[in-house]
């Protein structure tokens, strides 16, 4: 199985760069997975929330294949703790996914017609993050739940 995280924009501050290409090299001694970064729109400044959040989800969309799992990151989605994640990874991989795709949306969030392509919504907190910051929340929680399942000690109960 394939994880992928898609995300929309640069991460800007040069210390959450860091640490998430950090747990990037961490998670792919695991299994296979890649970022993939919808670039900022052009004229960004003079659209509104939801056009801006209609062509950031059209470029979105490109990013499935036909068969991906698709589990759109929301504040209002299903909840898990970190060894529940862990499980939900490894029913993953023990499933004939071939792609897990996982979106983080924009400063705005995402638009309808990516809630309409997707298969499930997580949450990782009921509290509201900046998108740049749930990018390094949910690497950390990814590779959390890698060592989880390798009965490693770095998640500790």
């Amino acid at each position: 199985m394939n994880t992928i995280l898609v995300w929309v924009g640069k991460t800007i501050d040069k210390r959450l760069v860091s640490l998430i290409e950090d747990y990037f090299y961490r998670i792919n001694r695991y299994q296979r997975f890649e970022i993939q970064i919808i670039p900022e729109l052009k004229n960004k400044g003079k659209m509104s929330e939801k056009l801006q959040r209609q062509k950031e989800g059209q470029l979105i969309i490109e990013k499935f294949n036909a068969g991906d799992w698709v589990v759109l990151l929301d504040e209002k989605g299903k909840s898990l703790d970190s060894v529940s994640f862990a499980k939900y990874i490894n029913a993953k991989r023990s499933s004939s996914q071939k792609r897990v795709v996982f979106v983080i949306g924009g400063p705005y969030g995402l638009s309808e017609e990516v809630y309409s392509k997707g298969n499930e919504k997580m949450a990782l907190s009921e509290m509201t993050f900046s998108h740049q910051m749930v990018r390094l929340f949910f690497l950390e929680q990814l590779y959390r739940a890698n060592t989880i399942l390798n009965k490693e000690s770095y998640h500790h109960q």
